[in-house]
């Protein structure tokens, strides 16, 4: 009787173990990279919201989003044109490397600078606001 209670012991105690031997241990996961922010850069924040100006000083636009494409690299400005207060505003997406940003440090302000006038704006395609871009 010693025996069998002893051997049902060891049996019981080998099936509780074997489920904690068969599970695997957690994949560690890799913390976030780090990275410096060069002086030459520009946040998003201060890009949102800028007025967009023309060759002859004339506001033409306001940045209102970026485009990251595949990558996250930067492959569109979202530009607004025209309207009033929000109302019958026209979206453009223009190449980045159309628009020229830069930190005026007299005033203490970003800049953005685009060679267009308002009306060649109004003219291109339209973005809109929907699907998987509606905010």
């Amino acid at each position: 009787m010693r025996h069998l209670l002893i051997g049902t012991l060891l049996l019981s105690s080998v099936a509780f173990a074997a489920p904690a031997l068969a599970q695997t241990a957690p994949t560690p996961v890799a913390p976030p990279a780090v990275t410096p922010v060069p002086a030459a850069s520009v946040l998003s924040s201060n890009l949102t919201g800028l007025s967009v100006v023309n060759a002859g000083n004339e506001t033409v636009g306001e940045i209102k989003d970026l485009v990251l494409g595949t990558g996250n690299v930067l492959t569109g400005v979202v530009v607004s044109v025209g309207g009033f207060l929000g109302l019958g505003e026209h979206y453009v997406v223009i190449d980045p490397s159309t628009i020229a940003v830069s930190y005026n440090e007299t005033d203490k302000r970003w800049e953005a600078r685009i060679n267009a006038t308002t009306d060649e704006l109004k003219a291109a395609p339209a973005f809109k606001y929907e699907g998987k871009w509606r905010s």
